[in-house]
This record gives C-alpha cells, sequence and structure tokens, in this order.
C-alpha cells in the first residue's frame, strides 16, 4: 500500500453572497480575464465570470463538505450576478473514491484529505490533456477526537492514550491511564467503544500518521487510509462515523472538528500542555511544517509536523488539498475549474470556509503560490 504523507452548511445570510457579489462586479466582467482569477490571488475579487457557462462537478474529502457547500454556493452567486450560468456541484463521497473519480474523467477536480502521491500523479496525465495533476492546499482543519460519555464533555488526552483506546488495549473509560490525565472528571466504568471509517479515508490516514509518530508502541498499525483493525463500529463518511458516534454510550472517534457537533472533545497532548482544538491552533500546526520535498513548482504539499513541542499547536491537522489537472482540453471547462479554484484560495473565499466551517484560512504566503499554479494551467 502506497502512504502518502502528507460546518451540509447553507450561507447563514445572504447579505454575505451579496456583499460579495459587489465586490466582483466592482471589478467589471470587461476586465477579459475569463473567470481564471488575478494572479495577486484577488480570485472572486477581480470578477469576469460572465462568460462562465455548464456544469462543472467535483467529489472527494467528506471532511471539506460544510467548506463546499459555502464555496459553492456563494461562487455561483457571484457568476450569476454578472449573468454567468455556471453549475458547480461537490460530491463528498470520501477522499479515496474523490481521486478514484478524478483519475478516471468522473469529474474535473478532486478535494482529498491525502495529496495525490507520485503514482497517482504519473496516472493523471491521461485524464489531464498529457500534463500530470497538481495539489493545493485549500482547508486546514483540526480532526476533533470526539467522544460520547455520560456527564463528561471534555478530557485530556495523550497520544499514547488514544492510540491504546483504538488499538483496543485501553478497554474501559476509568482506567488508570485515562484517569492519570484528567485527576478532576468523574470517569465511569463504561467499555470504550472506538468508532472508524468504513470508507477509504483521509481523515483516517491523517489521524493514525499522529498517532504513529507519537505512540508508536500504542498503535502499531501505522498511517493507514483503510481501518486495518477487523470488528468495532464504524461510519461511512465523516457525518456517518459522528452518527455513529453520537448514538451511543461510551464511544470515542475522529472527524473534522467542524462537525463535532454536541459531542465530547478531547485537549491534545503537547509537550507539557494540553490543547484544545481550534482554527488558531491548526493553523499553526502548518505554519511549523516545512514543505514536502521532491514535488513540482506547482504542487505544494506541506509536510506536517505531528511531533512538534511547540506551545498552541494542535497537531492533529488535516489539510485537505484540491486536485487539478495542469491542462484541460476543453476551454470553457478549464476556465471555470481555474475560475472556482481562485475563489477557494481568495481571501473572500477563505472567510466564506471559516465562518461556515470553522476552518483556519491559508497564509498570504501560500495563497500567493496556489493563485501562481491556477494561472499556469493552460486549456483549450
Amino acid at each position: 500500500m502506497n502512504v502518502r504523507k502528507n460546518k451540509l452548511v447553507s450561507l447563514a445570510a445572504l447579505g454575505l453572497v451579496g456583499g460579495l457579489a459587489l465586490t466582483a462586479c466592482g471589478g467589471g466582467a470587461d476586465e477579459g480575464n475569463g473567470g481564471s482569477g488575478a494572479s495577486d490571488g484577488g480570485g472572486a475579487a477581480a470578477g469576469g465570470y460572465a462568460e462562465l457557462t455548464g456544469n462543472l462537478a467535483g467529489s472527494g474529502a467528506s471532511s471539506m463538505q460544510n467548506a463546499q457547500t459555502a464555496w459553492t454556493e456563494s461562487f455561483m452567486g457571484l457568476v450569476q450576478a454578472e449573468g454567468g450560468d455556471l453549475t458547480v456541484t461537490y460530491d463528498p463521497t470520501g477522499s479515496g473514491t474523490g481521486r478514484e473519480q478524478f483519475l478516471s474523467g468522473q469529474v474535473k477536480f478532486a478535494g482529498t484529505d491525502a495529496a495525490l502521491d507520485e503514482e497517482e500523479l504519473a496516472a493523471s496525465a491521461e485524464q489531464c490533456n498529457g500534463e500530470q495533476a497538481f495539489n493545493l492546499p485549500v482547508y486546514i482543519s483540526p480532526i476533533a477526537v470526539v467522544f460520547n460519555l455520560e456527564g463528561v464533555e471534555e478530557l485530556n488526552l495523550s497520544a499514547e492514550v488514544i492510540g491504546g483506546m483504538f488499538a483496543g488495549d485501553i478497554t474501559t473509560w476509568n482506567d488508570p491511564a485515562i484517569a492519570e490525565l484528567n485527576p478532576d472528571a468523574d470517569l465511569p466504568d463504561t467499555e470504550v467503544t472506538p468508532v472508524h471509517r468504513s470508507d477509504d479515508s483521509g481523515t483516517t490516514e491523517n489521524f493514525t500518521e499522529y498517532l504513529s509518530e507519537n505512540a508508536p508502541d500504542a498503535w502499531t498499525h501505522g498511517p493507514i487510509e483503510t481501518w486495518p483493525i477487523d470488528g468495532g463500529q464504524s461510519g461511512d463518511g465523516t457525518s456517518g462515523l459522528i452518527s455513529t458516534v453520537e448514538g451511543g454510550d461510551g464511544t470515542i472517534g475522529y472527524a473534522d472538528a467542524s462537525q463535532a457537533g454536541n459531542l465530547g472533545t478531547a485537549a491534545i497532548q503537547v509537550g507539557e500542555e494540553f490543547v484544545p482544538y481550534s482554527s488558531a491552533a491548526a493553523a499553526k500546526s502548518v505554519d511549523v511544517s516545512p514543505r514536502e520535498e521532491g514535488r513540482e513548482d506547482n504542487d505544494i504539499v506541506v509536510d506536517l509536523d505531528r511531533t512538534t513541542t511547540e506551545a498552541g499547536v494542535y497537531p492533529i491537522v488535516l489539510i485537505s488539498y484540491l486536485a487539478l489537472c495542469g491542462s484541460y482540453a476543453d476551454s470553457a471547462e478549464g476556465e471555470a475549474v481555474k475560475a472556482y479554484a481562485s475563489y477557494m484560495i481568495s481571501e473572500e473565499g477563505q472567510k466564506v470556509a471559516e465562518e461556515n466551517a470553522g476552518s483556519a484560512p491559508i497564509s498570504e504566503e501560500l495563497r500567493t503560490e496556489a493563485q501562481a499554479a491556477i494561472d499556469g494551467i493552460s486549456v483549450g
């Protein structure tokens, strides 16, 4: 198996779409950029959506479902405001299925919590007009360790304890290892019921990568996309896992924090402190991490430092990537992809995701690099 290193929400206020539309119209469709976005990362502010038509389909990571719902709604509002007629859809099939559909040409972009690897990039040229695909970071979010335990809403947990619980070695909630980290908590002797994703999942891969790097003795299965332990409870996609955790007592799972809802959540041990999840703590994790080596300039992948002890960092983070072709044979299709991708990474687009999904906006440096990669896509 190749191992990669690597809140459904409508816009609450139509005024947000309207405000963004006014911004876009201010740029003017007469600027004639064909909807491909501005090289300065302006994206939505650049306008130029009047000529966008047709249907643009993407699929993939369910972790970014809420962000994609907000993005598609707001972007289509901008296009319609300028007289365009483009429909954008995103099917939260899960990262593995999304990549498969992208590489087989069923969709024109994919969202994935595990970046396309070398083998997938090589295979992509067949569907990408002879050019390789590439990855862009568009969504940064903490992975919450969620649980449903009567009378308990918050806990401190270490990587070793989490790994032991998911490996089946820590079997009751009042286990001494949990109690030692939570001396003030009233822990019952309820059975620990770990819940995992039933589908191939980039969230699973990010979660198990954290465990394997920080607690290799407790979690011996390494970083994996497909759950390696037979039996146990599971859920299909992020929403399925959350539903399974909600339906039990003593259940524990892992999911994009935007969908944690009313479940209990764990603060994670980093050095001598316990850090609760937040968008700021997730963004800091990305800031202290280097780029993955050996990739093309337009293929922007972050090598997350899971073992950092820097204060204020939440270490269980996922970066959802946008997989795009380096070339699109159909000009209208290619321009639509470039326009939508530019909107997602723009300051406006990242604000929409933050307000609707609780994600952390990408940095200005990442935005500038990502826009340059989008501008480099050839069409026609």
